[in-house]
């Protein structure tokens, strides 16, 4: 019997993204979404005869921005191309976008997946324009220019992809990068973030790329994943039955979970690109690219790196700082200061998260200073108060806003540790359980821990545990 013939996918991503300005790419239109259909517009972005377009610098910068983050070389000149196609969504009949001279060119992009570092190599990501969106009724269809012109970065990268999970992780990891940096908001719901996905299928061991096949119309990272699970099998299956497969674009019909093919192979000469005859080429200035470059912020895998080696943290925890960035930053502002930033991070994780949740309240509306955390755990740690005491005085610090030794001493609290009131209360839980003495006695030892918790309620909580311990294994031996 002959061996089977075993595939593997290569993918690469075009990931579209909505860049965080106040107006749009080449006129003073609002960049909003959400308003009335066909309101944010002016003849320039309806692209009526003789408008000159006039580049937005923010999005430039945010382009630029986009390149140092991901690692990539800054060319030092830039241009503007006309991209020809006529489609109902796109008023001018051509495009503005950057071909041959990008922004930005030869990045990566690191992320975690599957236990291990991946990288992905990043080709290009250039400034362009977005178009409207069709809106489809019963019986007709309209067209939406509020989107048109708004400053869209495309994100092209090379096919180093290997499945639909890398793909998402990709996505997700790439998605972190854009809103850290504060490029883009990119909010799935309101379209700011879009993808089209170039996938085929090749025998295992060759280095030859099998046909190029673009699947279009994915608005989620969910719908990436499913199309990919559907495409690459697909793919595999033609070959299989010793079928050709050949460069072409499919869209994506998230309904039906199929994709279906669109038009034949496509290359940039269908476009007929030519550079724009109304803008100038772009070459920033060494300033410009300083003051660029000082908006570089660190990124969210070094940032969950740092945490883990500066403050001993362990991977989940480090994470939830990365995933929710005000958090993280309010418990670094915090763990500086702090001998014992571990027990910091469970606070803020496992209480502070959990209050500030339920009770609906802004970490900058918080009623205690930030530094009566540390002094929480301080009275812990010593042994002045006992965990179970410290989420009561948690609780209240929460509600009052005063400091927890304050709390202590109004209430009370202070741990006993003093032996003779100890041995009072270990000889008293010692007498009242003369069963659970026999049992450890004959070696079981959840009987101590028994023990210990009777003389917790007889001192209402306030029993240094550790002391008790030594008490009543000491009185039970003789």
């Amino acid at each position: 019997m002959g061996r089977v013939m075993e595939y593997e996918a290569v993918i690469g991503l075009e990931t579209h993204v909505q860049l965080k300005t106040k107006s749009k790419m080449w006129c003073g239109c609002p960049n909003l979404f959400g308003e009335p259909p066909n309101t944010n517009v002016c003849p320039v972005c309806l692209g009526m005869p003789g408008v000159l377009p006039v580049a937005n610098e923010e999005a430039l910068k945010l382009t630029v921005l986009t390149g140092y983050l991901l690692g990539c070389e800054i060319p030092s000149s830039a241009k503007f191309d006309r991209k020809n196609y006529f489609y109902p969504d796109a008023s001018k009949n051509y495009q503005i976008t950057q071909f041959d001279k990008p922004s930005t060119r030869a990045g990566r992009l690191e992320f975690e997946f599957e236990g291990r570092l991946a990288q992905v190599r990043i080709t290009r990501a250039h400034l362009e324009e977005d178009v409207g969106k069709n809106i489809h009724y019963d019986r007709f269809s309209g067209v939406d220019f509020n989107r048109a012109g708004v400053p869209l970065m495309e994100i092209v990268s090379e096919p180093d992809i290997t499945s639909a999970d890398m793909a998402v992780a990709y996505l997700n990891a790439l998605k972190d990068v854009l809103t850290y940096g504060g490029v883009s908001d990119c909010d799935m719901e309101k379209g700011m973030v879009r993808c089209d996905v170039n996938v085929s299928v090749r025998p295992k061991g060759q280095l030859e790329l099998g046909a190029k096949i673009e699947i279009k119309n994915m608005n989620t990272f969910s719908g990436v994943r499913r199309a990919l699970d559907y495409e690459i099998p697909r793919q595999i299956e033609v070959l299989k039955r010793g079928g050709k497969l050949s460069q072409e674009t499919r869209r994506w019909d998230d309904d039906s979970g199929i994709t279906e093919n669109m038009r034949s192979k496509e290359d940039a000469h269908d476009y007929r690109y030519f550079p724009d005859p109304d803008l100038m080429p772009f070459e920033p200035t060494e300033a410009w690219l300083a003051e660029v470059r000082s908006r570089v912020v660190e990124l969210p895998l070094a940032r969950k790196r740092r945490f883990i080696e500066q403050y001993q943290l362990p991977a989940a925890d480090a994470e939830t700082f990365v995933n929710d960035r005000s958090l993280g930053d309010y418990y670094e502002g915090i763990a500086r200061q702090a001998p014992n930033p571990k027990a910091i991070a469970n606070w803020v994780i496992n209480n502070l998260r959990a209050k500030i949740t339920e009770s609906s309240t802004a970490l900058a509306d918080l009623k205690f200073k930030p530094e009566a955390l540390v002094d929480l755990v301080a009275l812990v740690d010593s042994g002045k108060i006992s965990s179970k005491i410290a989420q009561e005085v948690f609780a209240d610090m929460f509600a009052s806003g005063d400091g927890p030794s304050k709390i202590v001493e109004a209430k009370g609290l202070l741990q006993v540790s003093d032996t003779s009131a100890l041995e009072t209360f270990c000889d008293e839980a010692i007498a009242a359980n003369p069963r659970s003495v026999q049992d450890f006695k004959a070696g079981k030892g959840a009987a101590l821990n028994f023990l210990k918790g009777q003389v917790m309620k007889l001192s209402k909580g306030k029993a240094n545990p550790s002391v008790v311990g030594e008490i009543l294994e000491r009185k039970m031996s003789t």
